[in-house]
């Protein structure tokens, strides 16, 4: 979906994706290369603090920057919950109206505010009516950037079929533009409504039953997809399947690039891998499969679990998880808890799992002064003394490494060497799997 850089944003029909392939909303204008601007917008509820609103925040506009937009202003508002018809309190939409005015006027123009929460057909259409500009909530975002980053016909597929499904419901909000005359109950619309029926109601009927239409064509070709993937998986011979699982943008693709000397696209941005990349792996003498599968995010969109099901059934199928965590950000105890409520979702929370804290480089610590009488936080907690909690929270099965200056990745080869080779000896008892021994020739640093 091309949507120009007006300063009233009006939807219509030449938004809708109907046509056959990948669409999405674009950032960047083909006439203005500059950066679209965004306000970012987050409640503080009884169940979501102001610092961990401030940290939602900031990966919302990590997710803006990665699809291409530049953040100017935040807004805040404290609420028991979101407004059921306009998110936040008509006051606070009326600043917003205001800045972005204020703006305009200063011949600054602001493109978009985006919301840290998912959004509803009513909510969307109240708040596009107040603010007058283009509206994005959290799950549209990550939509497009799932439709920037798709390059396979197959991940295509699969975020073609999460737009549609995000769509369906917000459609009457795409015709308000349209007149609707109709009125009333029961199929003929109510007393003195023959023949009054709007082009509105009637386009938007058209247009969910082309939408369900595309959705079951989609749901064919995943089914076929997931038959064509299975058999590729059937395929790999005997041998262990380790998966690389984690947050994403947590060193994943780098890690698979040490441990397989390939080329999987790495890149400090959210989600620069979908599609599911499977490599051969040896170890000293020990070859198994492993794959680097979609980081997960915090309130990851539900049709986007759904439709990915042939790339995560790589996490599925896999004999051993290992979990890559980034020490450094500061709330990685929050992302382990996203990782792991998202493998339970997908019935994987069982399987063999191993941690593996990465960036151990970048990770940095505050002191306190002797007479700072304040309590500690995180930040005063030093590298040693956090490696050595969890290695006695998890009993010695985690590892520290920094995948991008090799630290640790010794231990981390011969650890996955002892693993991989237990679980093969359980599954493929009478398999004489060993190589001849391996010498590994990159001694690069």
């Amino acid at each position: 979906m091309r949507t120009s850089r007006s300063k009233h944003y009006n939807s219509s029909r030449s938004s809708l994706p109907f046509e056959d392939g990948m669409t999405s909303v674009k950032f960047h204008n083909v006439v203005d290369d500059s950066p679209e601007t965004a306000v970012l917008v987050g409640l503080i509820t009884p169940n979501q603090d102001e610092r961990k609103t401030t940290e939602y925040l900031d990966e919302l506009e990590f997710l803006a920057e990665t699809a291409g937009a530049k953040t100017i202003r935040r807004f805040t508002q404290r609420m028991n919950g979101p407004n059921s018809v306009t998110y936040l309190g008509i006051g606070k939409l009326q600043e917003i109206r205001a800045y972005i005015q204020a703006e305009e006027d200063a011949e600054r123009e602001v493109s978009m505010v985006i919301f840290d929460d998912e959004l509803s057909a009513k909510q969307l259409r109240n708040i596009e009516n107040e603010l007058k500009v283009k509206i994005l909530d959290r799950t549209n975002l990550i939509l497009d950037i799932f439709a920037m980053r798709a390059q396979t016909a197959n991940a295509k597929t699969q975020v073609e079929l999460a737009q549609y499904r995000y769509m369906l419901p917000r459609l009457q909000r795409l015709w308000t533009h349209l007149e609707r005359q109709g009125g009333g109950s029961g199929s003929g619309g109510g007393k003195g409504s023959v023949g009054l029926r709007g082009p509105g109601e009637t386009q938007l009927e058209m247009d969910r039953r082309i939408i369900l239409n595309r959705i079951s064509l989609l749901k064919q070709r995943l089914a076929e997809i997931d038959k064509q993937k299975t058999t590729q998986r059937s395929n790999r011979g005997r041998m262990i399947r380790v998966a690389l699982v984690g947050y994403t943008n947590v060193g994943k693709s780098t890690l698979m690039n040490l441990l397989s000397k390939s080329e999987v696209f790495a890149e400090n941005k959210l989600f620069a891998t979908l599609d599911t990349t499977v490599r051969k792996v040896i170890v000293d003498n020990l070859p198994f499969l492993l794959s680097d599968t979609v980081g997960f995010i915090r309130k990851l969109p539900t049709d986007l679990v759904d439709s990915f099901k042939s790339t995560l059934d790589e996490v599925r199928e896999a004999d051993l998880l290992l979990h890559i965590v980034d020490i450094s950000h500061p709330d990685f105890e929050e992302q382990i808890k996203v990782v792991d409520k998202t493998l339970a979702d997908l019935g994987c929370s069982e399987k063999p799992q191993m941690i593996v804290f990465n960036k151990i480089d970048a990770y940095t610590w505050e002191e306190k002064d002797a007479d700072d009488l304040t309590p500690a936080t995180s930040r005063n907690v030093s590298l040693d003394e956090l490696i050595h909690t969890w290695m006695s929270k998890l009993g010695g099965q985690c590892l520290f490494i920094s995948a991008q200056e090799r630290t640790g990745f010794e231990t981390l080869k011969q650890v996955l060497y002892n693993k991989v080779r237990e679980l093969h000896v359980q599954k493929y008892p009478y398999n004489d799997f060993l190589f001849d021994h391996y010498e590994d020739t990159d001694t690069e640093k």
